[in-house]
């Protein structure tokens, strides 16, 4: 069964050797270039996709408005996405050990910001690769999960793999 990468996790792909991508660094903040008017009375908040390139020669990357896909809540509504403020990567060439990270501001109902989707579909030489999905959320790792984050919370991934970790920890303690 595919399951969706954690947000902070690196993702590779297997059609172009040593290239890898993550989506990372989500959290609450507010656009560089002030608040669109479309998004009264939503919470800002950002994200970054990173594109690593490990492999031996360089690659052409596109990252656009379109390729990136946000959803929130345990419905998965579309966030709104920010593409005055956010910043893409537009037909970059990523060199042997370099990076290249796009910036993403979107908004949303501050209630369903403890589950966030992030779908990416990167270009890489004019062909498109697979789309990934990664999972996470905006304060989901603070305190318990209580009747405010519910029960869509404690059964996502993130959560899972925070429980996991914080047993092992433990573990380690004794």
């Amino acid at each position: 069964m595919y399951e969706p990468n954690v947000v902070g996790d690196w993702q590779e792909y297997d059609e172009h050797a040593g290239l890898r991508v993550r989506v990372h660094r989500l959290e609450l903040a507010e656009p560089p270039r002030g608040r669109d008017d479309a998004a009264e009375g939503l919470t800002y908040f950002s994200l970054r996709v990173t594109v690593e390139n490990r492999g031996s020669r360089h690659l052409g990357i596109h990252l656009e408005d379109g390729q990136i896909d946000v959803r929130i809540g345990p419905d998965g509504e579309s966030a709104f996405l920010d593409w005055r403020n956010s910043q893409f990567i537009e037909g970059f060439d990523v060199y042997p050990l370099r990076r290249a990270t796009a910036v993403l501001y979107a908004a949303g109902a501050e209630a369903s910001l403890s589950l966030v989707d992030v779908q990416v579909q990167l270009r890489v030489e004019e062909e498109w690769a697979d789309r990934r999905l990664w999972s996470g959320g905006i304060g989901a790792h603070e305190g318990p999960a209580g009747a405010q984050q519910g029960a869509a919370l404690r059964d996502s991934l993130a959560h899972q793999v925070s429980v996991f970790l914080q047993d092992q920890a433990e573990e380690g303690t004794a």
